[in-house]
């Protein structure tokens, strides 16, 4: 059964940056499509960041562009979210999500992703 367990949130003031990160079991993190999604309270789950199988692809939402990198490390099969100039709109609970796609393309919706971890809220005070 596939795992995934997040960590890394916390609170934080606005401008500060934090790394989040996601312990897959088994080897999704490494061949399959990965991403990281948000939910803040009475909205529905956002689209953060996604990362393709290879590793070599990347995808961001205007929201969180040239904010938000997403990577990957193999050998720890793990899954990272590093979030510069943070806002106090990121404030939310933050999902990894790991899929069975191994194609070459990068999965933004969140029904293409078959497993979810349990998220780690993040709070941006002003």
């Amino acid at each position: 059964q596939v795992q995934l367990v997040e960590s890394g949130g916390g609170l934080v003031q606005a401008g500060d940056s934090l790394r989040l990160a996601c312990a897959a079991s088994g080897r999704i993190a490494n061949d399959y499509a990965m991403g990281w999604f948000r939910q803040a309270p009475g909205k529905e789950r956002e689209f953060v960041a996604g990362i393709g199988a290879s590793g070599a692809r990347t995808t961001y939402p205007s929201s969180v562009k040239g904010r938000a990198a997403i990577s990957r490390d193999n050998a720890k099969n793990t899954l990272y979210l590093q979030m510069d100039s943070l806002k106090p709109e990121d404030t939310a609970v933050y999902y990894c999500a790991g899929s069975d796609y191994s194609g070459i393309g990068v999965l933004t919706a969140p029904q293409s992703y078959k497993y979810w971890g349990q998220g780690t809220r993040v709070t941006v005070s002003s």
